[in-house]
């Protein structure tokens, strides 16, 4: 598969885009006022211990307190280490009981912490945070106040991985455990040496201003968009990275150059008249990323809905009928369609809860199939996930991380009209509701004079012909309606004005 990233940069935005095959898998938009807060770490202060939510709010100095739950507490907080033996993720027993005996054990309100952000603020929840201290390398991701080793699942060869754990014990500062990446692999000692040279001598400073400072400050801020892509998927298997600023040009040379010299004459810079995202067929790719419907092949297409709690995906065959059996037909149309939704889900990095509706087939080897190559197009996703098979009812249930906003939130703002709904509300419902206002303001009978305020479309619709609605109220209620057409009001508004006064009823007699 040939990866290559391209890198654009202007002087009020930072785009990364990441291709697979020549398509774009993923994309990374970054504003010049924008502030990325995750990977940082703070010295913080608990604001509130909730054993009920077996959670805690720190204070780290943001608009809102940061989401501390137990399962993200680090097991030096729970009174000593632990060692973790092959693979295994969960914790020791002795933290496992901690846990359960509650965080109000270990928290106190106003305790100092340690801190480290694990999501962005989202929507209206703060950030998330843990006390177990990540600090990511080349090949290791050194963990403080620990003492395990564990190695990336990503690594499957049961040598390899003994391997690469031996040397690493070997290696290991006391008091510092290590998860060795997927980019280890096949290295040897000595890049392991360096690499935890660089940490420690990044967390020794850290450590000093940590006991220095008093909460809530900030001790360490987690390296710029483009910097951090490059530690994290800038690797030999990354055919080429391509940057069209001279700027970011120098500062990738600079940081390639520390960590991976070797990959140093992959880098390029372009200096086309045509723009870059242009170039690579980038731009139409990012439009696309806005619609709700997506086509796949031979008309068969998706329909993609986000909402706060879920995001579902709807498979539909559309125009494609094959040339076989129906269930020929509709595995194809599922198997095309599993590719196109794990791209969609990673290129708009989709998080948290997904279900994706495939079309229904009666045979449980095509389920098997279908579920299969689903998570086979999900091999380079750098999220976490857990996928469920293909149920019963041709669903595939997943929940993937969600670490930041995605693409569609980071791009767009709610329509001011739908309020984020995605429907408005009919002409026909819109002058049905006016009727009931002013059937209300009949009932009260503290006017009679009136300005009726609304869109030029809505207002047509009230006039329209022989059911001319405005004149028939009027002749109802015995009021006096002047209809005035506003090309700034939105369809879903309408406005009443008290005549001699001027003052706003439409408050006062909700519809």
């Amino acid at each position: 598969m040939k990866k290559e990233i391209i890198i654009n940069s202007t002087e009020h935005e930072t785009r990364a885009a990441l291709l697979e095959d020549g398509k774009l898998v993923e994309l990374l938009v970054k504003n010049a006022d924008e502030r990325r807060i995750v990977g940082n770490i703070y010295k913080g202060q608990i604001k509130t211990v909730l054993p009920g939510m077996q959670a805690a709010f720190v204070e780290i100095g943001m608009e809102k307190a940061a989401f501390l739950h137990s399962s993200d507490i680090g097991q030096a907080s729970y009174g000593g280490r632990y060692d973790v033996d092959e693979d295994e993720e969960a914790p020791a027993e002795i933290v496992r009981k901690a846990r359960r005996a509650g965080i109000e054990t270990v928290l106190k309100d106003n305790q100092e912490i340690l801190v480290q952000v694990i999501k962005e603020p989202i929507s209206t929840k703060g950030p998330r945070v843990t006390s177990e201290i990540s600090i990511a390398g080349r090949y290791l991701v050194m963990v403080p106040d620990d003492n395990h080793i564990r190695v990336s699942k990503r690594i499957s060869d049961w040598n390899e991985k003994k391997r690469l754990r031996s040397i690493v014990r070997e290696l290991r500062p006391e008091g510092f455990g290590f998860i060795v990446r997927t980019e280890a692999e096949g290295r040897n000692e000595a890049d392991f040496k360096s690499d935890i040279k660089r940490l420690l001598k990044f967390w020794t400073p850290l450590k000093k201003r940590a006991d220095r400072l008093t909460p809530p400050a900030l001790l360490h801020q987690e390296m710029g968009m483009i910097t951090g892509l490059i530690r994290d998927i800038y690797s030999d298997d990354v055919d080429s990275l391509i940057v069209d600023s001279r700027a970011v040009y120098r500062e990738v040379m600079s940081f390639v150059r520390e960590i991976a010299p070797a990959l140093k004459g992959r880098v390029k810079y372009y200096n086309e008249k045509t723009p870059i995202f242009d170039y690579y067929n980038i731009e139409p790719e990012i439009e696309k990323t806005m619609d709700r419907r997506v086509w796949i092949k031979k008309g068969s297409y998706l329909i993609i809905d986000q909402t706060e709690a879920m995001v579902t995906i709807d498979v539909n065959t559309g125009r494609f009928v094959g040339r076989k059996d129906q269930e020929s037909t509709i595995l194809r149309t599922n198997l095309e369609a599993a590719r196109e939704v794990a791209r969609q889900i990673r290129l708009r990095d989709i998080g948290g809860l997904i279900v994706v509706d495939f079309i229904d087939m009666y045979s449980r080897e095509n389920r098997r199939r279908l579920y299969d190559e689903y998570c086979h197009w999900f091999k380079n996703d750098r999220a976490k996930r857990a996928i469920s098979p293909v149920s019963d009812f041709g669903l595939i249930e997943m929940t993937r991380e969600r670490v930041r906003p995605s693409l569609l939130t980071a791009l767009s703002v709610p329509c001011q009209h739908c309020n984020g709904l995605g429907r408005v509300l009919s002409t026909n419902t819109m002058a049905t509701k006016i009727e009931r206002w002013f059937k209300r303001a009949k009932a009260k009978g503290s006017h009679n004079k009136f300005n009726l305020i609304v869109s030029p479309g809505l207002a047509d619709f009230l006039t329209n012909g022989d059911g001319n609605r405005v004149a028939r109220m009027a002749n109802t209620y015995h009021f006096h309606i002047n209809l005035v057409r506003d090309t700034t009001i939105s369809l879903q508004v309408f406005q009443v004005t008290d005549v001699e006064t001027g003052a706003d009823l439409t408050e006062t007699h909700k519809t």
